[in-house]
């Protein structure tokens, strides 16, 4: 069990947490085997899959172009994502460890709430390079030149570092007398919410103010992005000009439905139909499938990173 501290000011009681019990999927031990595996070659098939692309577009001088430097950005984040959600549920899972420090919890928190901003405005810059593809592709490259791409990113990168802070430094002012068991997988912060008895409303705040200001304008910039996109590739008067147009910006699409649908399908539902279980799964999906499927998503219908993994191959 977890140690508590109890300190005692007057009348009131204050317990500082010093570990969590992360319960992770303990509540279905007939499936710890299937879990075990299933979620190591899930990780291992992710952490590969995306240095390989990663390989591909520093090794080929046909991807030198902005969007597999985004593309690269993206993937080094996944890698990222999947090594910080996972690594506690992967050592639990072949250690039986569920144990994890107060200090630890709140820097997995971080990240995760860190690298999950990025992606927000990383496939938002994503799709505001798709659009000048399209949209205006006779400027594309004096737009998106050198400069201006890696401005993009590392703002992306710098905003999302900046985000976390609020966050977990008041998570971190809480007291935890509700408990010490988590159940999750990785420290979340709306199931600590609820082990909480300190007042969250100034974090609630928080966190709908920045939900706003860091969610929603990046939604609404891809989603007017592709808008726009869509709206020019619909007056392409050939019918495979439109599919070439389509095709360029079709992957992206992809990861941006799934990454949304996946985010919305756990932060975004009403309490009357919260389930750990669901909870649990969904963030499976999201923290592991989907930065697994993302590499092989913009390498199924991309010509020139096949190319490049062919002319890899070949030659080693």
């Amino acid at each position: 069990m977890g140690r508590t501290h109890t300190d005692h000011a007057g009348k009131e009681n204050k317990t500082s947490v010093t570990e969590f019990i992360l319960l992770g999927f303990s509540d279905h031990p007939h499936l710890q085997l299937f879990i075990s595996v299933t979620v190591f070659l899930i990780f291992l098939m992710s952490v590969l899959g995306n240095l390989m692309f990663l390989m591909l577009v520093c090794a080929d001088s046909h991807l030198q172009k902005p969007m597999y430097f985004f593309l690269s950005n993206l993937s080094f984040l996944d890698i990222c994502n999947t090594s910080v959600t996972l690594s506690t549920l992967l050592h639990s899972l072949l250690t039986g460890e569920k144990l994890i420090s107060f200090s630890l919890c709140m820097a997995q928190l971080y990240f995760f709430i860190c690298f999950t901003s990025i992606e927000f405005f990383l496939l938002a810059v994503m799709a505001y390079d798709r659009y000048v593809a399209i949209c205006n592709p006779l400027r594309y490259m004096l737009v998106m030149n050198r400069k201006v791409c890696v401005l993009l990113a590392s703002s992306s990168w710098v905003i999302g570092f900046m985000d976390s802070v609020p966050h977990v430094f008041l998570t971190s002012q809480f007291s935890f007398c509700k408990g010490n068991e988590i159940n999750h997988f990785y420290c979340d912060f709306t199931v600590l919410m609820k082990l909480s008895c300190s007042d969250i409303l100034t974090l609630e705040i928080v966190l709908f103010t920045e939900g706003v200001i860091l969610a929603v304008i990046p939604s609404v910039l891809t989603l007017t992005s592709y808008v726009h996109i869509i709206s020019t590739i619909l007056k392409i008067q050939s019918a495979k000009g439109r599919h070439k147009a389509f095709s360029t910006c079709s992957s992206h699409l992809t990861v941006v439905l799934l990454f949304y649908g996946t985010l919305m399908s756990v932060y975004m539902r009403p309490a009357s139909m919260y389930s750990p279980d669901q909870d649990k799964l969904f963030s499976l999906l999201y923290t592991a499938l989907i930065p697994m499927l993302n590499p092989i998503i913009y390498s199924m219908r991309n010509e020139e990173v096949k190319k490049a993994l062919r002319k890899l191959i070949f030659s080693a």
